[in-house]
């Protein structure tokens, strides 16, 4: 028992790792230093910049710290954030799986010759373009945000993936036909994971696009959401309570980038610090 546990015991530290591991502490404190220092930074800007134009046209950190539990006491907070998350969540979701499936298609000149100029146009067509389409046909009803999320958002993922398909090792795929290995295999064991990186890429700003765009649809073909409260603000010249729901469309999408999407990402390609390791 005691050779057993004085084999499992770590034994004392080199001079090198003990150099690398301070290394790494230090470049974890600096970077959170600069990073506290840009929110520092900004807040003080803004509100230097909130006392020489006025509080009530640009209103102070302070005020819109006040602002936000005042909504979120009045239950239209969670209301309106979860009209809006709901509607990113199909309209995203169809969008994704349009753009994966095209992006795999692109495998073949002929798939990607068929839906080269489509994707080109929805990269560069103004979202406004695509909100104003759904509105004018549908009004309120959900297939007007449906429609212009997915022709906004589903280009971002396709050409993402459309990247790794061209980027995949052409030895990889010349090797699985010459030992005869079926179309559905070499997909699954080959496309897919090299793919991965991609699509996580894809999933991130894809989102981003999808998540402005749900906003914009309801500014102007909504009566609920972030994006129609925002419109209301506006219009009542409430700028503590437009600020408040721009702030807080900020904190989540941080939140969502820091606590979820890098989390997840980094649990699936672990394996890769440990090959290195």
């Amino acid at each position: 028992m005691a050779t057993t546990l004085e084999q499992q015991a770590p034994g004392p530290r080199s001079a090198e790792e003990e150099r690398l591991l301070a290394l790494r502490k230090k470049e974890i404190r600096d970077r959170w230093i600069w990073r506290l220092a840009g929110y520092v930074f900004f807040l003080l800007a803004w509100a230097l910049v909130s006392r020489i134009v006025g509080d009530n046209l640009i209103p102070g950190p302070l005020r819109i710290a006040r602002t936000i539990p005042e909504l979120i006491e009045s239950g239209r907070f969670f209301s309106s954030f979860g009209a809006t998350l709901t509607r990113i969540g199909i309209g995203f979701g169809l969008a994704f799986l349009i753009g994966i499936v095209i992006g795999v298609l692109t495998q073949s000149r002929w798939w990607n010759g068929f839906f080269r100029d489509a994707v080109t146009i929805s990269l560069v067509s103004p979202s406004l373009i695509w909100a104003l389409t759904g509105l004018v046909i549908w009004g309120f009803e959900p297939q007007g945000w449906i429609f212009a999320i997915v022709m906004t958002t589903f280009a971002v993922v396709t050409v993402n993936v459309a990247e790794g398909i061209r980027a995949l090792p052409k030895d990889l795929t010349d090797m699985s036909r010459a030992f005869g290995v079926t179309n559905w295999r070499r997909q699954r064991d080959i496309v897919f994971p090299f793919l991965a990186p991609f699509v996580f890429t894809a999933l991130r700003f894809g989102f981003s696009v999808g998540w402005k765009v749900t906003v914009l649809t309801e500014v102007f073909s909504s009566n609920e959401g972030i994006g129609f409260e925002m419109r209301v603000a506006s219009q009542l010249f409430r700028m503590d309570e437009l600020f408040a729901w721009a702030i807080s469309f900020f904190i989540f999408a941080l939140v969502l980038e820091k606590l979820v999407l890098q989390r997840y990402e980094r649990k699936f390609f672990r394996w890769r610090a440990e090959a290195s390791t």
